[in-house]
């Protein structure tokens, strides 16, 4: 056969381009460089956002308000002792401790109101103590001498309580109303109305029975 008619082959080789390889690699490095920049400015951030939180944190925890607690130190009905003789224009008196335990943070009172509830009605009420302000890390005695409102003698209800004497049990409610708001160091926070209930019984002499004695009352705004 004739050579003619033989397939040429033919050889394309790429001719090496020094600088396009220069540019390509200074691209890299840009991108690289920029790359570790931004990843070293989130975490730098992200290490002031978390200082900070952890700041916000600890101001919290030094400066969050804790509420105060009540304890119920007496109670006495004395007109109990008298066979139904209810508690109309009787006295009934009674001490709760208050104890701020804030270590920095005061709390301002309004008048506190106390009233005290035989089978869940209100058998006397009336205010208990003027407003005050209580440091911290204070206890504060709310002594109140209340006039019983109900019930008359001869009342069912008085009834009722001269069989719960008899039996050497009378069960009442103590209820203190107020409100207040915490002194944060130089600033004051909003108004709560802060509700108290101590639960409580007396004998058929009509002294706190010794199982309440210093018993923590509810407390909630």
């Amino acid at each position: 056969m004739s050579s003619a008619f033989q397939p040429q082959l033919q050889t394309q080789t790429r001719s090496y381009n020094p600088a396009r390889r220069s540019r390509f690699n200074a691209r890299l490095v840009r991108e690289s460089l920029t790359t570790r920049f931004a990843m070293c400015v989130c975490s730098v951030l992200l290490f002031v956002l978390l200082v900070a939180g952890l700041i916000v944190f600890i101001l919290w925890l030094s400066l969050r308000p804790h509420r105060p607690r009540f304890y119920l130190s007496s109670f006495s009905v004395p007109a109990v002792s008298q066979p139904s003789a209810g508690l109309l224009n009787s006295p009934i008196s009674f001490n709760v401790t208050d104890r701020n335990s804030n270590r920095n943070i005061g709390i301002y009172y309004d008048v506190v109101y106390g009233s005290v509830y035989y089978n869940d009605q209100v058998v006397a009420s009336g205010p208990v103590l003027n407003p005050f302000f209580q440091p911290p890390k204070n206890t504060t005695l709310v002594l109140g001498d209340l006039t019983g409102t109900a019930p008359a003698a001869g009342d069912a209800l008085a009834a009722q309580m001269s069989g719960d004497a008899a039996s050497g049990r009378v069960e009442f409610r103590l209820e203190l109303k107020s409100v207040i708001r915490f002194q944060v160091k130089a600033w004051d926070t909003h108004h709560h109305t802060l509700h108290v209930e101590c639960d409580t019984a007396v004998g058929s002499d009509g002294n706190l029975l010794a199982s309440y004695k210093n018993e923590k009352c509810s407390i909630y705004f």
